[in-house]
């Protein structure tokens, strides 16, 4: 039989079936607090504005990272407008680029099924694929990171010419530019300090002389300054906030409340390479293993470094988050590859075993889903993620059932029928999730926002903030008490928000007196306290997380409480419950 990748119909069609699964699935749920909110909202305030250079969130400064995914979101909301799919196509394009990076660097260093391999690996990763559909900077640092780490690959290789060997170079250090860009200087350093680790541990000095230093550096800060220029002159307090406070701190000290044990990360692994978790130990042993009997240039000791420094690195830092580890994905794709290119049936019939189990217990514990619920409004919507997860234990379990019948005979189908598996199954478990993620978004309380509003409408959040409802309502809100993560910013802008109750109270009145409506969005807690005081509320929409009141149209019972509401029942068409809500017209800054 003939084998599988050299089948270039077999492959583009697979590709192709890939693709349109991937597109789908980037405009399918709503834009989750907390990164997916506030990276598109700051993507509409920067076309809102026109100001390309300052970055702001919720119309203050926000200096904590550089511009790139900004940019991009920015430029696809140009293009395409405002939307989910379209907050999530710079992510989503940066997810599809590292699988077929891996594909083609996998084909030209080592060998075409080896490259086909690391495709389907990449691709089917339950952490690559799920974040590949979130919209949050590490995809986009971790696409911009295999450009660099690809390229170098492809520049090492002894078979190229110079010309070649310089031309991918420069595209690795335009690879570490962008990285650089999307999150900060660790696109940089880690690159680095990966490639002293290799140069010490392998003893390929000469790697040092075909870097092409010169030129790539000139062309690395060629990229990166001018921005630091220019929004450094335009805000003074840029650099010893950005370099100092969010570079350095972050990583060393607890500053940002994200710290985990030295062992974080090592569930998130296990979980993250699913359904290759039966081969990844075996791949990376290997990879050490026989680099020990190479001579120049290494590229299975150079994945290996970088996955193992990269992990390593994140561990010990004082701020972690489970996307941190991503940029080493592409590396163990390349690496689970070579091992399964040379591996026997054994290999691919331990990751379906460890396949079978996930999906075993989704089979027989999915419809304890609903008792997860704190409360009676989150319940129906658990019980809707309950069939999702059911769909994707059975695919799960299918696809594994598939791959144990043909691993003996028919190598490539069964590691085919993982990734098929692997990826839709993860998949399903992301779309069921949509009911929770609007809730938590807040969305089913815009049309009422939007019924209230009026364009001099003031939009208050009281002493908690909201990450997508300023980009689901086309509007800033007006900050009351709690200042979040812009505490910075308001520090610099303190005319952009109101300090105390107290405060904000006085103004709700004056503007009650005056005719002027505004509109409040508060924590449940918060209100009822407002309530008993005496503050004159309407209250026009709640769950409960948040209750939105008016200042107009005051009932005589004006404060009572009022039930919370059943949450609205899933859409029967998911994707029409996927679209935004009309825009408003803004009478805040943006």
């Amino acid at each position: 039989m003939r084998e599988l990748h050299k089948s270039k119909t077999f492959v583009w069609l697979l590709f192709l079936l890939f693709c349109i699964v991937w597109c789908y699935m980037l405009g399918a749920r709503t834009l989750v607090p907390t990164d997916e909110g506030r990276y598109a909202e700051m993507a509409r305030e920067m076309v809102a504005t026109g100001d390309w250079i300052t970055l702001r969130l919720n119309g203050i400064k926000y200096f904590e990272k550089p511009p790139l995914q900004t940019w991009m979101n920015a430029l696809t909301f140009e293009l395409f407008g405002l939307g989910e799919w379209q907050a999530r196509l710079w992510t989503g394009l940066c997810g599809l680029l590292g699988v077929v990076l891996v594909a083609f660097t996998g084909s030209r260093v080592f060998s075409p099924r080896i490259g086909f391999f690391a495709a389907l690996v990449l691709g089917s990763s339950f952490l690559w694929a799920g974040l590949g559909h979130i919209n949050t900077l590490d995809m986009g640092l971790s696409g911009m990171m295999a450009i660099a780490l690809c390229a170098l690959l492809l520049a090492q290789r002894g078979d190229i010419s110079n010309s070649e060997q310089r031309n991918w170079m420069l595209l690795c250090w335009a690879g570490m530019a962008l990285s650089v860009l999307s999150k900060g200087l660790i696109g940089l350093l880690i690159p680095g300090a990966v490639l002293v680790l290799y140069t010490l541990f392998s003893r390929d000095w000469p790697i040092w002389k075909r870097l092409h230093l010169v030129l790539g550096l000139i062309l690395f800060f060629a990229i990166t300054v001018p921005w630091f220029v220019l929004i450094s002159l335009k805000n003074p307090e840029f650099p010893q906030f950005f370099f100092i406070h969010e570079q350095f701190q972050r990583f060393t000290s607890k500053i940002h409340n994200r710290y985990g044990p030295p062992y974080y990360f090592v569930p998130i692994l296990i979980l993250g390479i699913v359904p290759w978790l039966g081969v990844m130990f075996q791949s990376l042993w290997n990879a050490a293993r026989e680099s020990h009997t190479v001579s120049g240039f290494q590229p299975k000791k150079m994945l290996l470094i970088w996955s193992i420094f990269i992990f390593v690195f994140f561990s010990i830092s004082d701020s972690k988050l489970p996307s941190y580890i991503l940029p080493i994905f592409p590396a163990l794709a390349l690496l689970i590859a070579c091992h399964l290119d040379k591996a026997s049936s054994k290999a691919v019939t331990a990751s379906a075993v460890l396949l079978l189990l996930p999906a075993v217990a989704g089979l027989a514990l999915s419809w304890k889903i609903p008792a997860l619920a704190k409360d009676a409004y989150s319940l129906p919507l658990l019980q809707a993620h309950v069939p999702w997860v059911f769909a994707a234990s059975v695919v799960a379990f299918a696809g594994a059932g598939a791959a144990l019948l043909l691993a003996r005979r028919q190598k490539e189908w069964a590691i085919v029928a993982l990734a098929a598996a692997g990826f839709i199954g993860g998949q399903l478990l992301m779309y069921g999730h949509d009911p929770q993620g609007r809730y938590s978004a807040g969305i089913d309380l815009v049309p009422a926002i939007n019924a209230e509003m009026t364009p001099q409408t003031t939009l208050y959040v009281v002493d908690k903030y909201e990450q997508s409802l300023p980009f689901y309502l086309r509007r800033t809100m007006t900050m009351v008490k709690h200042m979040d993560e812009l505490e910075f910013g308001l520090g610099q802008e303190p005319q952009l928000w109101i300090p105390t109750i107290e405060a904000f109270v006085v103004k709700w009145n004056a503007d009650a007196a005056a005719g002027k409506k505004d509109i409040a969005i508060i924590r449940p807690e918060k209100y009822k306290e407002m309530a008993e005081q005496g503050v004159p509320m309407r209250v026009i929409g709640q769950d409960p997380r948040r209750v939105v009141v008016t200042n107009q149209g005051i009932p005589a019972a004006a404060s009572a409480p009022i039930p919370v509401p059943a949450p609205p029942a899933p859409a029967a068409n998911p994707e029409a419950s996927a679209q935004s809500p009309a825009p408003a017209t803004s009478g805040a800054p943006y």
